[in-house]
């Protein structure tokens, strides 16, 4: 299984850290109802979520839609794993688990050392799993296009990815489809066909 473990950066100067833990709450539901996941993304301990999936694609997926959709005002970083994940309690929420690929998460986000952005830890000899430099060379690129658009660019890829036309993208910002067109151009199509070709490959 392909884990996820985000943290919530900067949480301890958070002004209302409740308000912004159901935020995380509702954008966590939104994000399972549009992917299958193996695992539920739900909150932990310690501004932290988890989450399992069948892909690295999905894996990818997730850890964007959550940090569109929780800018401008906060951001997350992410560590994906691959490997044996053993559920203690399944009734327990959030699930007691453990094993390789948890590790493999928490080792990832360890790796950032406080940055932004995305990490993936997995085997470099396992057929089942893409390797790790091919994953990471394709989330720093990600990471970094993304981080060149603006709050209303993130909106338009948003809705991109949610699978919107660029006329409904229009519609929704109160602009004309030349304009959205201008910003695809301007990255906003890049990211999205890099996200999309990336979940095809992975």
């Amino acid at each position: 299984m392909f884990t996820l473990i985000g943290d919530l950066i900067g949480s301890r100067e958070v002004p209302d850290r409740a308000a912004v833990q159901r935020r995380i709450g509702e954008v966590l539901g939104r994000v399972n109802d549009t992917i299958d996941t193996a695992q539920l993304m739900e909150p932990t301990v310690g501004d932290e979520v988890q989450g399992g999936f069948r892909t690295i694609g999905d894996a990818t997926l997730a850890t964007l839609l959550v940090r569109l959709q929780l800018a401008p005002e906060v951001d997350m970083r992410f560590g994906l794993g691959y490997g044996d994940v053993t559920v203690h309690d399944d009734d327990r929420r959030p699930l007691l688990q453990d094993g390789p690929g948890w590790w493999a998460a928490r080792e990832a986000i360890d790796k950032l050392k406080g940055k932004h952005g995305t990490c993936y830890v997995g085997p470099d000899d396992d057929e089942n799993a893409p390797h790790p430099s091919f994953v990471n060379a394709f989330l720093l690129a990600r990471d970094a296009l993304v981080a060149t658009l603006n709050d209303r660019q993130h909106r338009m890829l948003l809705l991109a990815l949610r699978g919107e036309s660029q006329r409904a993208i229009a519609e929704v910002e109160g602009i004309t489809e030349s304009a959205v067109s201008q910003a695809f151009a301007r990255g906003v199509r890049a990211a999205h066909d890099a996200q999309v070709t990336f979940g095809e490959a992975g």
